[in-house]
């Protein structure tokens, strides 16, 4: 096929044709187990019936009337988000780079309208990866990513992720936001840990600063709850969302509280699509299907067995030196001796009907289905297995 889309992307060498649940047909009949869920976001597997039904009904009424106007599954979906969340108010986009541009300016405003222009600093992770705007690509601190687009926006401090002392050293009465990953996913499926979280809690406090949390890949039961801040014992000031948050239709979405809110003033901020109606009508869909008891219960129960699995192939075969990650976004690291070949693992598992991913050069990424059974997560570990004999073969 002739491609006509700009060449940022390296398609690999299949063409879905259809999909349901965690399996994808190419155009050639050749069926795939999907471990990789659209890079997390297709968090009831593909084409459940239930969200079919929710963007049909929806298609049925209207698609688009604006931001001039609200409408009921917006404020049905803000609801529930509310609901089941610190937050008190949600801002709707439609990516997790818009998400997080919309809590960056927050922040910033907030900062501004309380305690003066000075107050701007924002303190972000080295290798972390908020999106790709230009605001956001910068904050990631990823210079590869970055610097040929710069000069790029200032008042950025990147410090080590998971070092309390230079956190603490970083933030400042200047400092408006600090902006972390619960894991870094990008960035080879590192989580973070208790302590550097909760201590982002205290100096947030100390300076008065926002605390951000970019919960695009972890929110929405990735981890095993609803968001995985639930698990630190922290509460943020501003979390964003989006991924999973459609179940494969795009959206986006910034949850905050009433301290924060009202910096997003009349016309201080806005979207075209963001909140639209049909994204929003799968998103409610979405989140009764993921909040409950039984899917959180599965995504726990199968992250056991895929890290069991990945680890029992790593010992027989020596390909991994650790397996890491909460929930259903789970890393395999590769071993010394197979260091920086993570895509060539990724493209021979393709090979035997596997998607998976990469997460840097280093670690191989799952993030299955939250629904994933036991037979297809078998079959995927089958699967895996022969491409790691060939792989290190």
């Amino acid at each position: 096929m002739q491609n006509y889309l700009t060449p940022n992307f390296a398609f690999a060498p299949m063409l879905p044709e259809r999909a349901s649940g965690s399996h994808v047909w190419d155009e050639n009949g050749k069926e795939y187990i999907d471990l990789s869920g659209g890079i997390a976001v297709n968090a009831l597997g593909h084409c459940h019936p239930t969200l079919i039904t929710a963007l049909t009904e929806q298609a049925q009424k209207y698609w688009h009337v604006s931001n001039l106007y609200t409408t009921r599954p917006a404020q049905e979906l803000a609801q529930k988000l509310v609901e089941h969340s610190f937050a008190d108010k949600v801002f709707f986009a439609n990516s997790g780079a818009e998400a997080n541009e919309a809590a960056l300016k927050l922040a910033r405003k907030h900062a501004r309208d309380h305690f003066g222009a000075e107050k701007s600093e924002i303190v972000a992770c080295v290798n972390a990866f908020h999106g790709r705007t230009l605001f956001t690509v910068s904050v990631g601190g990823q210079p590869k990513y970055s610097q040929d687009f710069a000069p790029l926006p200032a008042g950025i401090t990147h410090i080590p992720f998971n070092d309390v002392a230079a956190l603490q050293a970083a933030v400042s009465d200047k400092t408006c936001a600090v902006i972390i990953e619960p894991i870094q996913g990008e960035s080879g499926v590192l989580p973070a840990t208790r302590e550097f979280l909760q201590a982002a809690r205290e100096v947030c406090d100390r300076f008065q600063a926002a605390l951000i949390l970019d919960e695009v890949q972890t929110g929405m039961g990735r981890t095993g709850t609803l968001f995985a801040y639930e698990q630190y014992g922290v509460s943020p000031d501003i979390v964003s969302a989006a991924k999973a948050l459609g179940g494969g239709f795009p959206i986006g979405a910034m949850l905050t509280t009433d301290k924060f809110a009202p910096s997003l003033s009349l016309g201080s901020h806005g979207s075209t699509f963001g909140g639209n109606p049909l994204a929003c009508a799968v998103a409610n869909a979405a989140f009764d299907v993921i909040n409950a008891p039984e899917t959180l219960q599965n995504v726990q129960q199968q992250s056991a067995n895929l890290q069991a699995a990945l680890n029992q192939i790593g010992a027989e075969y020596g390909v991994f030196a650790e397996v890491r990650g909460m929930g259903l976004l789970v890393g395999a690291v590769l071993a010394a001796d197979y260091a920086n070949r993570a895509g060539d693992l990724v493209k021979l598992a393709l090979q035997h009907g596997l998607m998976i991913l990469q997460a840097g050069n280093h670690v191989v990424r799952f993030a299955p289905s939250l629904l994933l059974n036991d037979t297809d997560l078998h079959e995927g570990m089958t699967r895996l297995r022969e491409a790691v004999r060939e792989f290190v073969g």
